[in-house]
């Protein structure tokens, strides 16, 4: 009875790793992305913010996504690329927010999110949504269809668990190690004070390049999703785009396809993302100048 479960399990595990394996770029767009959010707290708030997101995370995955999944593989399995279109479309709209903060437009009171750890946890877990659901539909398409449901069922609930300990580990690693930094700059030796305060030096550029790589991610996974699943859904110019830049880079090697591949998603996520922040622009234009014509002929009338 024991060999058998042994059994069981191992091949679970196997099987949770194999499908896992292909989510690895979006694991790590996961664990870029969220350092995000707790910037601009108190180092005494970042590990509990991260828990509550990492709580969130294991939420996302349990009770909405793969029960969703299962359900929706099972009966409706072509409602899927719609839903992932709708997931990519958000993460461009994020990705593109972004990119025009650099350049100082900002769409939402900064001060305001920045200091609200409500809003900044429910920003990190909405996002989590869209990157967590890719990696375990990604899994899911990856498990062998012989398995049955309650062995798919596990196989997902091990990814998920493993998936989630590893991006939220890595999250809580980076905004740390400042304090690590800190720590190790006050030991006797000389060698570790070194260290430490080159950790500490070094902390703000590390943390503005995984706000970029983080952004990116967006554009790139959202962008993606958005190429990849419009033509799951029948129009096939946005996958023939994808197959266009695989087939025009083959001959340089895998890596290289890939890059390529990750420059033509990200770019067609910022202008896709751009569009959407217009239309939200151009929606709040027209609710304000229809509140002031309102306000205008109340007081006209008076």
């Amino acid at each position: 009875m024991s060999v058998g479960l042994l059994a069981v399990v191992d091949d679970i595990l196997s099987a949770a790793l194999k499908a896992s394996s292909k989510t690895a770029a979006v694991v790590i767009d996961d664990a870029a992305v969220t350092p995000q959010y707790v910037q601009g707290v108190t180092p005494a708030r970042e590990l509990p913010i991260v828990g509550k997101i990492a709580l969130g995370s294991l939420i996302n995955k349990f009770v909405i996504i793969i029960p969703i999944a299962l359900v929706l593989t099972a009966f409706a399995d072509w409602l899927l690329p719609y839903l992932l279109i709708l997931g990519g479309a958000f993460l461009c709209f994020e990705g593109a927010e972004k990119v025009l903060e650099w350049f100082g437009f900002h769409l939402h009171a900064e001060e305001e999110v920045e200091r609200d750890e409500k809003k900044l946890v429910f920003g990190a877990v909405r996002t989590d949504l869209i990157l967590s659901t890719e990696i375990m539909l990604i899994s899911l398409s990856n498990i062998d269809e012989g398995l049955g449901i309650w062995a798919t069922l596990a196989v997902l609930a091990v990814i998920a668990l493993l998936m989630t300990g590893v991006v939220y580990g890595a999250v809580a690693l980076l905004v740390k190690i400042d304090d690590i930094g800190l720590r190790m700059a006050k030991s006797p030796s000389r060698t570790v004070r070194h260290n430490g305060a080159r950790i500490v030096r070094s902390m703000p550029a590390v943390f503005r390049a995984i706000s970029i790589l983080g952004t990116v991610a967006m554009l790139w996974v959202g962008g993606h999703l958005v190429l990849q699943n419009v033509g799951e859904a029948g129009w096939h110019a946005t996958t023939d785009l994808l197959h266009g830049v695989e087939h025009l880079l083959e001959a340089a090697g895998p890596v290289i396809v890939w890059f390529g591949e990750t420059v033509v998603s990200a770019v067609v996520g910022l202008l896709f993302g751009l569009v959407i922040v217009g239309v939200i622009v151009l929606i709040g234009r027209l609710r304000g100048h229809d509140r002031a014509h309102s306000d205008t002929t109340a007081s006209a009338g008076h």
